[in-house]
Order: C-alpha cells, then sequence, then structure tokens
C-alpha cells in the first residue's frame, strides 16, 4: 500500500471527504496540525485505535491525546474544573493540551487512555479542526512518525516514514509551530506541567495566575504522551551543549554562535540564525531529519537557552540524546 497524498490547500473539500470516509473505516489518517502531523483515528472505535498503535510501533501503556473541535465538543467527553476551563477558552484553538477526568460513558475507548481515567485534550487549530467537526466523533492523533523517532513537520516526513502503511496522508505544508503541544493537569489549585511544548509555561502562568509545578524526570508514572526518557531520536546519536565540534559531526547551532571546529562539520544547521525561539521550535525536527539524512554517525547540538519555548526544545534534544536501544 502507498499513501495517497492530498493537498488541503487545493482540494480542501476533497481531502475532508476522503478524510472522514477512511476515518469511518477504522483506518487511520495522517492530518496536518499546527504543532506536528498527526496519526488520526477515531477515538471511540478500538479497531482504529489498535491500528495507530500498530502503524507506529507504540506501546500500548502510552497515551494518546484526543482532539476536539471545540470546547463545547470536549465538554461531551471531559470534566473542566474552572481552572482548566479557563485555560481552554484562552489557549484553544492551539497547542495546549489538558489532562482532565473522563466522563463515564462518554464513549473515548481505554485503548486511547491506556486504562487511565483521565483523557488528554486539545483543539487544534486550522484544517484538523474541521475536520473532527465533519467527523463529529474525537480523533486520538499521536505524531505521524514510527514510535520513538522525529516527529514530522510535512507530509514529506510522513511519506518517508510511514507512506507504505497509510491509505491517506494530507498535505497542509510545514508546521507552524513545529513542536508538540504543552501538557498540563491542574489538580485543585495546583497546575502541573507535563510536556513542555508550543505554548510556554510562563504564558500559561500568567492566565493561571499561578506557578506551574515541573514533572519529575524521568517521570515516575506516564500519564501523557511524550514522557518517555526516550522519545523524537534520529538515527544518529545525539551530543548536546557542544562546545566544540568532532571531526564528521552534523552541527546544529542556535543564534548564529560560533562554534569551535565548525569547519570540520559534515554539514551546519543554525535552529535561528536570529536567537528566536519559536523560530528555532518551528525549524527543530526538520533539521533533525536533515541532519540525520546527512549519514553522519553523530549531531552535536549547541546549547539552547532554556526560557519560553526553549524548555520545551530542550526537552525534545534530552530525549532525543537518551540511551536507546537500535
Amino acid at each position: 500500500m502507498t499513501a495517497r497524498i492530498i493537498d488541503i490547500s487545493r482540494e480542501p473539500e476533497q481531502a475532508l471527504a476522503e478524510a472522514s470516509a477512511r476515518l469511518a473505516e477504522g483506518l487511520p489518517v495522517a492530518i496536518p496540525t499546527e504543532t506536528v502531523y498527526g496519526l488520526a483515528a477515531d477515538a471511540t472505535n478500538p479497531a482504529a485505535i489498535t491500528r495507530i498503535y500498530e502503524t507506529k510501533g507504540r506501546p500500548r501503556f502510552n497515551p494518546l491525546i484526543c482532539h476536539m473541535a471545540d470546547l463545547a465538543m470536549a465538554e461531551r467527553y471531559a470534566l473542566f474544573d474552572p481552572l482548566s476551563r479557563r485555560l481552554a477558552e484562552s489557549f484553544w484553538p492551539g497547542p495546549l493540551t489538558l489532562v482532565l477526568p473522563l466522563k463515564v460513558g462518554c464513549g473515548i475507548h481505554a485503548l486511547a487512555t491506556a486504562g487511565l481515567d483521565s483523557v488528554g485534550v486539545r483543539v487544534p487549530k486550522g484544517f484538523a479542526g474541521e475536520l473532527i467537526r465533519r467527523f463529529d466523533r474525537p480523533l486520538a492523533a499521536p505524531s505521524a512518525n514510527t514510535s520513538g523517532r522525529i516527529s514530522p513537520t510535512s507530509a514529506e516526513h510522513v511519506a518517508e516514514d510511514l507512506g507504505d502503511k497509510l491509505a491517506l496522508i494530507l498535505d497542509g505544508g510545514q508546521a507552524d509551530v513545529g513542536v508538540e503541544s504543552t501538557i498540563v493537569k491542574v489538580e485543585g489549585e495546583r497546575i502541573r506541567l507535563l510536556r513542555p511544548g508550543g505554548i510556554a509555561a510562563e504564558d500559561i502562568e500568567r492566565v493561571a495566575e499561578r506557578a506551574i509545578e515541573r514533572q519529575a524526570s524521568p517521570a515516575p508514572t506516564i500519564e501523557a504522551p511524550g514522557m518517555l526518557a526516550s522519545h523524537y531520536a534520529p538515527n544518529a546519536s545525539v551530543r548536546l551543549n557542544a562546545t566544540a565540534v568532532r571531526p564528521g559531526e552534523v552541527l546544529i547551532r542556535f543564534g548564529g554562535l560560533p562554534v569551535s571546529g565548525a569547519d570540520v562539520a559534515s554539514a551546519v544547521f543554525d535552529l535561528s540564525a536570529s536567537g528566536d525561539l519559536a523560530e528555532a521550535a518551528s525549524n527543530l525536527f526538520d533539521m533533525l531529519h536533515a541532519a540525520d539524512a546527512v549519514g553522519a554517525g553523530r549531531i552535536a547540538i549547541a546549547a539552547i537557552p532554556d526560557q519560553g519555548l526553549g524548555e520545551a526544545i530542550n526537552d525534545r534534544l534530552i530525549r532525543a540524546a537518551a540511551p536507546r536501544d537500535h
């Protein structure tokens, strides 16, 4: 099977119709979102969810985010406390996932939540939200890549990785945000950050009017996606906070800052020559894909500031560099 690719800018109605039909058949469809490309399937259909896990090779103890068309739809499936609702009203549609208690009998299958009594809920921007509204059921949609590897930010990334396992890929161009959603969980008066992502923790704190508590690493339990120690990994090994380049390494730097030995690198990429963290986040996975394609055995990555979206970038890089089985 080779995936059919539809450009949503040229054939939006055809894309909606074909995607809705494949989803109704219980098949996963690769869809663009503002964060990364997602592998979407009906979150109420156990056979469809099983196909997500099988296609990605994803462990089934790792829960899936369920994407909704809007807040009203999300309230059909999850219970909102006042603070979670305030965050939803402030940041949806957008790259924020809220972990909320499931409504009893709501229809989201336990395979999507890895058997937990909570569910990660997000309302994506743009075409993905239109598709969910048309389908009128939540879509479980982890990143559309082989589990543990670099997340896709273009239809080309999806096709190269999973194109022979899918029936349909919807092409929405390059993802705007470029890293996955920020995941938080409200517990009484507390907010815990389960995964940094496309919305800076500081922005959430301003709306919530309280500090966010960071999650211990490694996480004692898996409550949400992106909490595994090894994740987002290229084929090459990754060396962080590099101050000098070893011969043959690919260099990824930030802010145009010089790195000793760059002249012996196999290739040099800059996440943002101007030092813009939003641009760096948008470029992160694309540049990891490009660096991996050079074929070097190691990627050296210079230090990235840890404030704002830099927290999400560094989270992804730490997991990309973690020891893993090959």
